[in-house]
């Protein structure tokens, strides 16, 4: 049952998660967070950063961890196939759908349109990893509770890849180092 369940779940992610991993991140979180409760918040957001540190897309690393912690190995196949199963028939008609009609107004208008959702999806779960990182999950926002070595950290990292055009596998790696040495500190 607990594969059906797994399969389900992220087959919903995968059928509804529009404008790429970040824009699931909502989703993938409302299912295993919320909806199901497999992942805390904390684990959810340890759960993104692997997902970013892995080679492949965010939502099919986040389906396949999901479904090991879950279900293990046949969990993890369960997952990882209920997410991309959708994503694998919708292109395909897209495809051949947008190769006969890419030249049509009304389609154009449509992917347009689509724009706006995707960017607040994205924005949604970057608010809400935000808040865990900084004040933890189920926590209240209070400025007393703030953790300061990370909101520097993200500055650090935020300023980097804007402004220094840094490549984000080396901000990655300089976050890390940064809160080891914050720790080692005792920060």
């Amino acid at each position: 049952m607990i594969y059906l369940q797994l399969f389900l779940s992220f087959l919903q992610i995968g059928l509804f998660s529009f404008g790429g991993g970040y824009a699931a991140m909502p989703l993938i979180q409302g299912q295993v967070v919320t909806g199901h409760g497999w992942l805390t918040m904390s684990e959810f957001t340890d759960l993104i950063t692997i997902s970013q540190m892995t080679p492949g897309p965010i939502a099919i690393n986040s389906a396949t961890f999901v479904g090991i912690k879950i279900a293990g190995i046949p969990g993890a196949v369960a997952a990882t196939i209920g997410c991309i199963l959708p994503s694998c028939i919708i292109v395909t008609i897209i495809a051949k759908l947008y190769l006969k009609y890419q030249n049509m107004d009304a389609l154009q208008s449509v992917l347009t349109s689509l724009r706006p959702a995707v960017v607040a999806m994205i924005a949604s779960a970057g608010i809400s990893i935000l808040i865990s990182a900084f004040w933890g999950s189920g926590a209240a926002i209070a400025l007393s509770d703030t953790r300061w070595t990370l909101v520097v950290i993200f500055a650090v990292c935020v300023f980097l890849l804007q402004k220094c055009k840094m490549n984000p596998i080396w901000v990655m790696l300089l976050a890390g180092v940064m809160k080891a040495g914050a720790s080692l500190v005792g920060l």
